[in-house]
């Protein structure tokens, strides 16, 4: 019977302990695995990993790096980067040998400061997932830490020089634990489309971004050096699930990432005592140890499923940020320097290569465009005298909606999410701050104008941030709103308005009425508002007029018809809107007639309201005196009466007089959708006849025929989903299967 394995100490090298036979060495082989029920092929497979790092060798990396002038890490941050990093004698050894000024180190050129990497390998187990645009465009229960950056310092005392790192302050421990597994449970969630089989057939190829940080408590804790990931965060989270098995549930793999992640090594008796960050760095050693271990005893013929695992999954290419210079008269301080370099590269990177969508470029843009403004000094305050810190803090979510009577002086503002939106967009969109934000977001996207809808379309983000997660259903179509210019009219922008506080909005209609101004503009971003959230105010396009709204406007457009002088209709529905608003719930008028069918329980919803000039209130309701629900339609056609009529009689003219009925509407429509797809079968056919006796490909590269499926599958997924929600409707052939995988 073979001796179990015993495995060196944590640190040492050298051959295992008790065990002098190492695993045959061959060459990289091709295996067949199967994951999920899909078999593919692994290219590469080696059945040896790297030997762990000595002291002495992690050591020489620390003094070469504190030794390059072109680096700016200390004692601390080297550390960090020569446990994290597979051969850190190698990357000594190009530091030492360098015949030139950062010769070793990839330098990326960013305004205001030229940035510093290595590129190394890296264990998996020393990746912490760090902050990301795509988390912080979202409205997630857990707060982001505080990000700070790090100057150097001597004996203590700040000198003012930038190290290549950040400090994230946490409340507690438990916040730390909280917020890494929040952050994976999240990244797994917003990637349908995994990197799993990818990272098995070939490991993780493309390398991440990373840098050294510490982690800070606010309660006194001892702080932790780590190195966290800023670009890659699916790829390891990938790499995280592939570890935790195939049925593993996204908080499953957040628990063993994150209890791997956080272990801690208990200090011997009589040993002397380690700081808190050296117990989880030698915790996180146990635990490659033990992975190690596991690899080596799967190496059968073939390998076991958990070697390959732990083989394709453990070392990771990364590109780490080791080095800063600040070039002269930059608007930035040096503490905020290095967080806005590194930021500006992955924004460069996520242009070039795989794009965030655009909720989350505009969380980018805006939250580094206010905190130039804020830092530049350019302006100090507010309308209303608001300090801009802490409006720009309320912006992006450093402080709760509850706060914004406090922030903005007036006791009488109601503590709402809804008017968080006011006096937000009313701050935003003041001459001086409106003019600066769009400098420096100018500067940060590299282009050389900006229009108001531009402009909007970065206040979609910050508007919506308390309601995100509750109307998540509908937030495609609000962002898009706000693309269209939001409720950023000519008067919102260019007169001098003040929001005018009150319990309902309702009473402010006379007001405005009167020609008071600030009552009317209140009434404009309150109502747009609520209106463009909930999907009753949306970008349309040509296909919907006559059926979904009366007439092509954009959304500016019908929030200042809807908000103009004496436009009582209009400014009794906006005002209605903003009363009946939620923020933690949907409204029932945002559901199309297929989901309302699949409703069980209409109380879950909430009901705007259209108005009738004639009722006491201005409630419209029908002969049972029920009120009648707001709909998209009414809405346009409230903003222009004069044009909807003249469009409607337009139609009946062109109909022969009389209005196509509802149902004939959508035959008509149904027909010409049927007639669409019946030419694009024929395009579909001449194509692939082109390509019949020819080497060439019928569609392409990846980049010229994925839009093609991904857009055939929308259509096949909508009208699949329409149609089996019609009571009656036959189930198509093949259903059952796709039915039975779905449970």
């Amino acid at each position: 019977m073979t001796a179990p394995i015993e495995f060196k100490e944590p640190g040492r090298s050298g051959q295992e302990i008790g065990n002098p036979t190492l695993p045959e060495q061959r060459g990289p082989e091709s295996l067949n695995f199967v994951l999920k029920g899909e078999e593919f092929t692994i290219s590469g497979f080696e059945r040896q990993l790297p030997e762990l790092s000595s002291a002495t060798a992690r050591g020489r990396l620390v003094r070469a790096g504190l030794a390059d002038s072109g680096t700016a890490l200390d004692e601390d941050g080297w550390h960090t980067v020569a446990r994290a990093v597979v051969h850190p004698e190698a990357i000594a050894a190009q530091l030492r040998t360098q015949t030139g000024l950062a010769s070793a180190l990839i330098e990326e050129h960013v305004e205001g400061a030229t940035l510093r990497s290595i590129h190394a390998r890296v264990w998996l187990t020393e990746l912490f997932p760090g902050l990301q645009p795509r988390t912080g465009q979202e409205a997630l229960p857990i707060p982001d830490p505080v990000v700070r950056g790090v100057l150097d310092s001597a004996e203590g005392q700040p000198i003012g020089q930038p190290l290549a790192m950040v400090s994230y302050l946490y409340k507690d421990q438990q916040h730390l634990r909280d917020h890494l597994r929040q952050t994976i449970v999240y990244t797994r969630d917003a990637n349908p489309n995994p990197y799993d089989q990818s990272i098995l057939a070939r490991r993780i190829t493309r390398a991440v971004i990373a840098h050294p940080c510490r982690l800070e408590f606010e309660d006194g804790t001892d702080s932790i050096n780590v190195l966290v990931v800023r670009d890659g965060i699916t790829r390891i989270t990938s790499a995280w699930a592939l570890l935790a098995g195939d049925d593993a549930k996204p908080d499953e793999i957040a628990r063993a990432a994150s209890d791997l992640l956080l272990a801690e090594k208990p200090t011997r008796r009589n040993a002397a005592e380690r700081s808190l960050s050296q117990r989880h760095a030698l915790g996180r050693q146990d635990e490659l140890e033990q992975l190690r271990g596991e690899f080596l005893r799967g190496l059968g013929d073939p390998p076991s499923d958990r070697a390959v695992r732990i083989g394709q999954t453990l070392v990771v290419p990364a590109q780490i940020a080791v080095g800063l210079q600040a070039y002269p008269g930059g608007v930035l301080p040096d503490a905020e320097l290095f967080d806005d370099a590194v930021r500006s590269i992955l924004a460069a990177v996520h242009v070039e290569f795989k794009g965030w969508d655009s909720a989350a470029q505009n969380v980018e843009v805006g939250s580094r465009a206010l905190r130039r403004v804020l830092l530049s000094k350019s302006v100090r305050r507010t309308a209303g005298s608001a300090d801009l810190a802490e409006v720009v803090d309320l912006a992006v979510g450093r402080i709760r909606p509850d706060q914004v009577p406090r922030v903005f002086g007036d006791r009488e503002i109601p503590p709402t999410p809804l008017w968080r939106a006011v006096y937000l967009v009313h701050a935003l969109t003041r001459s001086a701050l409106y003019r600066e934000v769009k400098r420096h977001a100018m500067d940060i996207k590299g282009t050389r104008a900006m229009t108001f809808r531009g402009y909007a379309e970065l206040l979609g983000p910050v508007v919506d941030h308390p309601w995100r997660a509750a109307k998540k259903a509908v937030l495609q179509q609000a962002r898009n709103a706000w693309g269209n210019g939001g409720v950023l009219t000519d008067d919102v922008l260019k007169k001098d308005w003040e929001p005018v506080p009150t319990a309902r909005f309702t009473d402010l209609v006379p007001d405005a009425l009167e020609g008071d101004l600030d009552a009317r503009m209140t009434l404009a971003v309150a109502g747009g508002i609520a209106l463009i959230t909930d999907k009753l105010l949306t970008r349309n396009v040509g296909s919907a007029v006559g059926r979904t709204v009366p007439f092509r406007a954009d959304v500016h457009a019908v929030v200042a018809g809807l908000s103009g002088p004496g436009n009582e209709a209009g400014l009794w529905l906006l005002a209605y809107a903003a009363d009946r608003f939620e923020p933690d719930r949907q409204a029932k008028n945002s559901l199309t007639d297929a989901q309302l069918s699949r409703v069980t329980d209409l109380t879950t919803y909430y009901t705007y309201v259209d108005v009738d000039l004639r009722q006491p209130d201005r409630v419209a309701r029908d002969a049972s005196g029920v009120e009648i629900a707001l709909g998209q339609y009414r809405v346009v056609a409230a903003s222009d009466p004069v044009l909807t009529e003249q469009m409607e009689a337009k139609r009946r003219e062109e109909s022969g007089g009389q209005p196509l009925s509802l149902n004939e509407q959508i035959a008509q429509e149904r027909s010409g959708l049927l007639k669409a797809l019946e030419t694009a079968e024929d395009r579909l056919n001449n194509l692939t006849e082109l390509t019949t006796s020819s080497t060439l490909n019928a569609f392409g590269s990846k980049a010229e025929w994925e839009p093609l499926y991904k857009l055939s599958l929308k259509l096949q997924n909508a009208i699949y989903n329409g149609g089996t929600t019609i009571p009656g409707t036959e189930v198509f052939a093949g259903d059952e299967e796709y039915e039975e995988e779905e449970e």
